[in-house]
């Protein structure tokens, strides 16, 4: 088990790599790069780069012993048929206007060359803060026996969150990792991971990447 708040994970005390997936969620040029759609709106993301070598670890460590890594990008089509007259309006307003920005065509949608992506890792691109919404990525999950999901990523407060309200309604079991997930607003940053542990765990458990790395330590290597 994992060392968590308000209770150890998982809650039955089963943790089996095989049905269990770490997600990591966002990790862009366009959110981590100093030119990219989050610096545009004023926001620093020095926070969201900070955690990366923490999440290259728990990524090393999981894939040791068998655990899927599952990544989300957010982007709309290149020709914004999938934008909405409101989504538009927004982009409009924050300056983004004949930019190239959070659209699939632009280099800022590509996952940050510092995360090793490999062909067997699973990539969900999506529109929206959730990953779950207008994707398969909850079809994914049913079709790969995945029951527990690990999160990281970025933003706590707005795609890592709103992903984790998603999966906890659809039944997975839910563990958000603290410094492995980042936002360019400390204090919802605290407030997100703060809301985990509220009502005794409604959406999951809480811990850090020591504990998560510490439980899977005790899990035979895969293909031992």
């Amino acid at each position: 088990m994992i060392k968590a708040t308000p209770f150890d994970y998982p809650y039955d005390g089963r943790l089996d790599p095989r049905s269990t997936a770490l997600v990591v969620i966002d990790l862009q040029e366009d959110f981590l790069s100093p030119t990219g759609y989050f610096a545009r709106q004023g926001y620093d993301p020095s926070p969201l780069r900070a955690i990366l070598p923490t999440v290259n670890q728990l990524i090393d460590a999981a894939r040791a012993v068998g655990i899927r890594i599952i990544h989300t990008r957010q982007g709309y089509r290149g020709d914004m048929a999938d934008m909405t007259p409101y989504e538009k309006w927004r982009r409009s307003r924050a300056g983004l206007d004949g930019t190239q920005v959070l659209l699939r065509s632009g280099p800022g949608f590509e996952i940050v060359s510092d995360i090793e992506v490999r062909p067997e890792d699973i990539i969900v691109d999506k529109t929206c803060n959730g990953a779950f919404t207008y994707t398969d990525f909850e079809h994914v999950l049913r079709a790969q026996g995945i029951t527990h999901l690990l999160f990281s990523g970025c933003t706590t407060d707005v795609c890592v969150h709103t992903t984790l309200r998603e999966a906890c309604d659809r039944n997975f079991q839910c563990l958000t990792i603290s410094d492995a997930c980042a936002s360019g607003d400390q204090r919802a940053h605290e407030a997100a991971l703060h809301m985990v542990t509220v009502e005794n765990g409604i959406f999951g458990a809480l811990t850090n990447s020591a504990a998560v790395l510490a439980g899977l330590a005790k899990l035979p290597r895969a293909g031992a």
